[in-house]
């Protein structure tokens, strides 16, 4: 296994961004360098986003070392040979972290889709994982779900390949602050990179069957699940059974739409640092 230094050019001043074998498998990697005080943070990115997208919020956290890679098919890591599941991306982002030099134990967040798979480490590691943020997402396939036409925008990954047609239906499928300002979606947009349909469908499949509820109760981490209250994808009662169902946890509701990590990644990241830093 080898770790290669990758340059970007549009990669964000504060990544560190690399191609990495990790068994077999190429994954590209962006690190932002903390101040060594805490454990490092991985975090698990939304369905079809690259890696990119998470800039703005890692570049908001002050002191926390973090960690974000483009899951297999998305963004700039090739697609996989099968099909994979929670569990093995689980293992997947594990190895990455080893590999790369973190061996002590690393705190893990999720974003969405990528919540999911944060569940997963979290319940598969539980030595590794030190502390758990949920950020606007589910315990898996028993939830309730959004709004139907908004789901149904959310099977293609049309909004990842065509900018206009993200920003035209931005308000509707993440709510919040594009509501009332749809120009916030810009910034996005602008750092999207194409997610392949083969990709993108394989993130759907992936998540199929799967659920978390019949072992939250057995997750040990300090959990903090934070949540939108205009969110049209997932709806808050979602985070407030995540709060409910796992011991440490408690819910921080945010007055904005699916993407608040997004609109104001300043005050997104000081909740997560503040949580991460508690005794």
């Amino acid at each position: 296994m080898t770790i290669a230094a990758a340059a970007s050019r549009e990669a964000p001043p504060s990544f560190d961004i690399r191609m990495v074998d990790v068994g077999g498998q190429m994954l590209r990697v962006g690190i932002k360098k903390g101040d060594g005080s805490r454990p490092p943070l991985l975090m698990f990115n939304g369905i079809g986003a690259n890696l990119e997208l998470a800039a703005p919020f890692f570049e908001a956290l002050k002191h926390t070392e973090a960690v974000i890679f483009d899951v297999p098919g998305i963004g700039g890591s090739p697609a996989p040979t099968l099909p994979y599941r929670p569990s093995t991306l689980a293992r997947l982002a594990h190895d990455l972290m080893r590999q790369l030099g973190y061996h002590g134990e690393i705190d893990v967040s999720g974003v969405s889709w990528g919540g999911g798979a944060a569940q997963q480490f979290a319940f598969q590691f539980p030595k590794v994982c030190r502390r758990l943020i949920l950020v606007a997402t589910s315990p898996g396939a028993i939830m309730v779900p959004g709004a139907p036409n908004v789901l149904m925008k959310m099977a293609s990954p049309r909004r990842y390949t065509d900018k206009g047609y993200m920003r035209e239906i931005a308000s509707e499928i993440y709510g919040g602050a594009f509501r009332k300002d749809p120009t916030l979606i810009n910034r996005h947009a602008a750092a999207m990179k194409g997610s392949t349909q083969y990709g993108y469908t394989l993130q759907l499949l992936a998540m199929i069957g799967w659920t978390s509820l019949p072992w939250l109760w057995m997750l040990p981490q300090k959990t903090l699940v934070l949540s939108g209250t205009d969110d049209p994808l997932i709806p808050v009662i979602n985070a407030q059974m995540l709060a409910t169902l796992i011991p440490n946890a408690r819910l921080h509701l945010v007055d904005d739409g699916h993407l608040f990590v997004v609109t104001d990644p300043e005050q997104s990241a000081a909740i997560a640092e503040a949580f991460l830093g508690e005794d």
